[in-house]
């Protein structure tokens, strides 16, 4: 029920997103963002652990994460959804685990299977179906492009945590990443922003406080909690929900029908995804015994 509910939020993040880009501006949203953020974490960690120390060479690791994982996936995130469809990035951003599967191919020397190369294939099929509206347009909304970055950058995340787990506890990774995407994020600001624009009523300060802390802490701490009672392939599975998450809270919130393009598509991403990871879970497995 838990690891639902957080699927559900990370879900619903791409409308709060779509709504949070008309009250901000993009670089803006990300550096408020991740200071919310970073105060929780600071919360959590003063009342309830401490940070352990760091590794030269973790610590540069960290950095990129917070550079790469954390700063530029959220600012790629909100500029995508600038123009992008949030149903429509949702499904992009659903071939995560498959790309993470290549780069750990390229990084970590995984091996590449038939099942990951054809469920690629579907998956990239679903997309197109989606993008295209069955093929009867080929038109890519720039913000696409952005939204393709975010997905490559959160396989990046991914494959940069996989290895720092085995040596430095998730809150010490998750708030120094956090903080060094936080500060990087600062200047930027008046880099990418023209012009700078922020919310002037508090009902978008306080839509932007209650989802950066629900989405990404409260969620991704409950999820950490209770990821161990779960079997890790219902979990997976239970990852992939994430877009048709998506298109509910695009019904509910932003009155955003559904349409049998979207379905179509999200059932052959979501296909393929199953597909070509379901292979690797299972000689895990094997290897286990």
């Amino acid at each position: 029920m838990w690891l639902t509910l957080c699927v559900a939020a990370w879900g619903s993040n791409f409308v709060f997103g779509k709504i949070l880009v008309d009250e901000f501006s993009p670089a803006v949203l990300t550096s408020l963002r991740l200071l919310f953020i970073v105060l929780f974490l600071s919360i959590i960690v003063l009342t309830k652990q401490g940070l352990h120390k760091i590794a030269l060479r973790d610590m540069g690791l960290i950095v990129l994460l917070g550079i790469v994982g954390v700063f530029f996936n959220q600012l790629t995130f909100f500029e995508g959804l600038v123009t992008a469809d949030s149903t429509t990035s949702a499904l992009i951003l659903a071939m995560s685990p498959i790309v993470t599967g290549f780069l750990a191919a390229v990084f970590l020397k995984e091996s590449i299977t038939v099942r990951m190369v054809l469920g690629a294939v579907i998956a990239i099929t679903g997309i197109y179906f989606v993008v295209t509206k069955g093929g009867a347009a080929i038109h890519f909304e720039p913000g696409l492009w952005w939204i393709v970055a975010t997905m490559v950058t959160f396989a990046i995340l991914i494959i940069i945590t996989r290895v720092l787990s085995q040596r430095v506890s998730p809150m010490t990774t998750t708030f120094y990443s956090n903080l060094t995407g936080l500060i990087v994020s600062i200047p930027v600001i008046f880099i990418m922003d023209d012009p700078v624009s922020v919310s002037s009523d508090w009902q978008g300060w306080s839509f932007l406080i209650v989802t950066a802390i629900i989405v990404h802490g409260l969620a991704t701490l409950l999820w950490n909690q209770n990821i161990r009672y779960a079997d890790a392939s219902k979990a997976g599975i239970l990852s992939n929900l994430e877009p048709f998450a998506a298109m509910l809270m695009g019904v509910i919130l932003l009155q955003k029908p559904i349409t049998i393009y979207e379905i179509t598509g999200s059932l052959l991403i979501v296909g393929g995804v199953l597909f070509a990871t379901y292979q690797r879970r299972a000689r895990r497995l094997r290897r286990r015994q």
